[in-house]
């Protein structure tokens, strides 16, 4: 593949190898590969020690089995790594699909600064809590069943999450693949993937959609298993629903820290933006915690559960939908009533526990809530979680460095502009038409 960009070389610096050519392409991965900025930074050394602590856990699991490093039984068969790991961070990639389908598909173009960034997280967040989700099954080879054949469930739930999730996956990868031919100046291969971005997010969007719900249709076949104040036949849309504004939590908890740890990345548009993009997604966070508690109410009273709130568990029920959802919805009125960013990053975090809450009340803690041994992590399930987390933080902080995440490549920006302009041109043209 052929670049088509020449860089000006910079005085006192080597010049940039064509990465047009194999040899080149080496030369150039291998510089990228080394540090930069200080290596030993407390953040470096502390999720350094947690990684190979971690490695060293899954050697063990891998080597022993699952008994000899978890908690996990025969009565509970699912534990932290599936309900923090997967069915919660899952839900904290819902930013990628709503973002890129308000951006690329509504043209709502004030929040293009940070569709990137956005999209890189997502891809980041399927890719190692696939790995987690490799770590919970007790013959992670079997894994490949769904998708060649030897095993095929067309009746389970968990064997159309598994194609939603490896489908999904792929197209995030495309999603955030400019950004990769940028990096590697292949502009021919931006080129393709410009044109078939549209599609892949379209694609992505309805992918999405129906695992996010699909994770919560799981649960649907253990109606006994679940305290009936969590358990309903709206767990899909409630899943789904929560993604929302798990997405958008995560979206401002992110942007809060990226626009401190890699300021000198950012270019003044997404500067300039900034504010207005926070308030915005508070307001959109707002809007579906809103719809998301009216269900929740109608679930109680269909239900004829609120005889339980008085129970321990139902107290605990209202620490999870009084405290980290109503709360978080109230401050965030305040914040856009008042203008504040810093109340909505804040609000952001609240919100963030409770969506963490809510998904590990389902799967683990009101999961078997009657049975007299209950399941509690053990603290190598909590290391290997923390190593899991560690590493996708140290990839997302590669790239960020190295790659045009956070603003716009230099040798691309008119071009980009001018495919803005037609992509918009057609928008116009298509709308004209249609009337």
């Amino acid at each position: 593949m052929e670049s088509n960009v020449n860089p000006m070389p910079v005085p006192g610096q080597p010049e940039a190898p064509d990465t047009g050519t194999l040899k080149g392409f080496l030369q150039f991965l291998w510089q990228e590969l080394k540090p930069r900025g200080k290596v030993l930074t407390p953040f470096n050394i502390i999720t350094a020690i947690i990684i190979l602590g971690g490695i060293i856990i899954i050697a063990i699991r891998l080597a022993k089995g699952l008994g000899a490093v978890t908690n996990l039984s025969q009565t509970y068969p699912w534990g932290i790594w599936i309900g923090f790991d997967v069915v919660t961070g899952v839900a904290f990639a819902g930013g990628a699909y709503i973002l890129t389908f308000a951006v690329h598909i509504l043209k709502v173009k004030k929040y293009e600064p940070i569709v990137r960034a956005t999209v890189l997280n997502g891809f980041l967040a399927y890719v190692f809590y696939s790995g987690a989700l490799l770590l919970d099954l007790g013959r992670p080879w079997n894994v490949v069943n769904p998708i060649i054949g030897n095993a095929f469930g067309y009746g389970s739930v968990l064997f159309l999450v598994a194609w939603h999730f490896l489908l999904y996956t792929l197209c995030l990868f495309i999603e955030v693949s400019p950004a990769i031919a940028e990096w590697l100046k292949w502009v021919k291969a931006r080129r393709i993937i410009q044109k078939v971005t549209t599609a892949t997010i379209i694609l992505g969007v309805t992918l999405s959609t129906l695992h996010q719900a699909g994770l919560g249709a799981l649960f649907l076949t253990a109606p006994s298993k679940i305290h009936p104040l969590w358990y309903s036949s709206n767990i899909p849309v409630l899943f789904f629903i929560s993604s929302m504004f798990a997405g958008f939590s995560m979206i401002i908890i992110e942007s809060m820290f990226t626009h401190k740890i890699f300021s000198d990345r950012l270019d003044e548009h997404h500067r300039a933006s900034h504010n207005k993009i926070l308030l915005g997604l508070a307001k959109g966070s707002a809007s579906v915690m809103a719809a998301y508690l009216f269900l929740k109410v109608i679930d109680l009273t269909h239900g004829h559960q609120l005889g339980l709130l008085l129970t321990p568990m139902g107290l605990w029920y209202l620490v999870e939908v009084a405290g980290f959802t109503l709360l978080p919805l109230v401050l965030y009125v305040v914040a856009i009533r008042r203008q504040s960013v810093r109340l909505v990053q804040w609000t952001a975090l609240l919100t963030a526990i409770g969506v963490i809450l809510n998904r590990l009340n389902i799967s683990v803690i009101a999961f078997k809530w009657y049975e007299a041994v209950r399941y509690y992590p053990s603290w190598m399930e909590i290391w290997v979680t923390l190593a899991v987390i560690s590493m996708e933080l140290w990839v997302f902080q590669w790239v960020i460095n190295r790659m045009p995440i956070l603003g716009e490549h230099e040798d691309f920006k008119s071009e980009e502009k001018t495919l803005t302009n037609l992509n918009d041109g057609e928008v116009v043209r298509w709308k004209a038409s249609a009337s």
